[in-house]
């Protein structure tokens, strides 16, 4: 009997140790610190939804500091995890948790900000571009650049249609930079060929008055004149000071500006006359009008700019400048001489005789007409 109270004595306390411990495991875990487990399921969400609106592309450095945070949280969980249960301290882990999602969504609202001026960013540049490369179309797709600027063009042109294939495919990021080096060839080139143009027309009172004359003594003589306007590419028949006829001319392949010495594929400018005419028989481009280049005031120019240094000591001054036919390939393929078509030459040649005006210029109007 004795030995059962015993048995049962400690039997009671066993179990009222156990409860006891089991009671103070329990206590303490309930109240042990807690991690903020929503709060960074609430950071990683923020997260993704950043990264969602592309704000590592777009928003990149308020990303990074969301993204940088976060880690910080994770690290510090890891520790406070190591550390014995009831003197962990998740406090940082809130506060870095806290402080992610609200970079998160900063980060998500700049980037769709910055994604909408974006688009409208490149969408403006490539309409700019666009305008200028049509001007370029329009003013100088016949006109002898360099060689390094129709390359820079070309290549200008090349890239602003990757761009557009980009902004199309919502990659601006790389619409974007191909945007950018497109600008700096196209814009430098079109300044370029604008600042050219512009010294080329600085010639225009002299053709005008040359034109004027021209016109003039057609009226006065009740005769034929012919005026080249080189920049058009026209070829003007006056009779008795009235426009009759106008063809399509094609010109020296270096055109712009006066002829300066033999090889330098220019149309010389000036005034000119009709020194001989030759027939189907005696020339190999249908039929030919030789003008009377160079006349005095070529020569004098020719050897002033030999006396300047413009010119070699051993250039030679050009000759046999024709009004031809065989014309109308569609691109300026002369050395210097003035090509029609052959049933245009046919008409000049048949109007035109020995001492008709011949005058060559820049342009008719000025260079505030053609760009309006």
């Amino acid at each position: 009997m004795r030995r059962l109270k015993k048995v049962w004595r400690r039997t009671f306390l066993f179990t009222g140790i156990t409860v006891f411990i089991a009671v103070a495991v329990t206590l303490l875990i309930r109240f042990a610190p807690k991690p903020p487990e929503q709060k960074v399921a609430l950071a990683r969400i923020a997260l993704s939804e950043a990264t969602a609106n592309k704000a590592d592309t777009y928003s990149r450095n308020l990303f990074h500091e969301a993204r940088a945070l976060y880690d910080s949280a994770m690290v510090n969980w890891q520790l406070e995890n190591e550390r014995f249960l009831y003197f962990r301290d998740y406090g940082k882990v809130e506060t870095f948790a806290d402080l992610c999602t609200r970079k998160a969504k900063q980060a998500a609202k700049v980037s769709k900000n910055n994604v909408t001026d974006l688009n409208i960013f490149i969408r403006q540049k490539i309409g700019k571009l666009n305008t200028i490369v049509n001007q370029i179309n329009e003013r100088f797709s016949s006109y002898p650049l360099p060689p390094e600027i129709w390359k820079n063009i070309s290549k200008g042109k090349m890239l602003l249609k990757e761009a557009e294939v980009a902004y199309n495919k919502n990659d601006y990021p790389l619409s974007k930079a191909k945007i950018a080096d497109s600008e700096i060839l196209l814009t430098e080139s079109y300044e370029y060929a604008t600042n050219h143009l512009k010294e080329y027309f600085n010639s225009y009172p002299l053709w005008k008055k040359w034109a004027d004359r021209t016109i003039s003594e057609s009226r006065q003589n009740n005769s034929y004149s012919i005026i080249i306007d080189k920049f058009a590419r026209k070829c003007l028949i006056y009779f008795a000071g009235v426009k009759k006829y106008e063809y399509h001319v094609e010109l020296g392949r270096n055109w712009v500006g006066d002829k300066k010495e033999k090889g330098d594929k220019k149309t010389p400018e000036g005034m000119y006359r009709i020194t001989r005419k030759f027939g189907s028989n005696k020339t190999k481009y249908h039929k030919a009008l030789l003008i009377d280049y160079p006349n005095a005031n070529d020569i004098q120019e020719f050897r002033n700019e030999i006396a300047k240094g413009t010119l070699p000591r051993n250039a030679k001054i050009g000759s046999l400048i024709e009004i031809h036919g065989d014309g109308g390939r569609g691109i300026d393929w002369t050395e210097g001489c003035i090509a029609l078509t052959n049933s245009e030459m046919d008409v000049v040649f048949k109007i035109a005789g020995e001492g008709t005006p011949v005058t060559i210029i820049g342009s008719m109007v000025n260079l505030d007409q053609l760009t309006d």
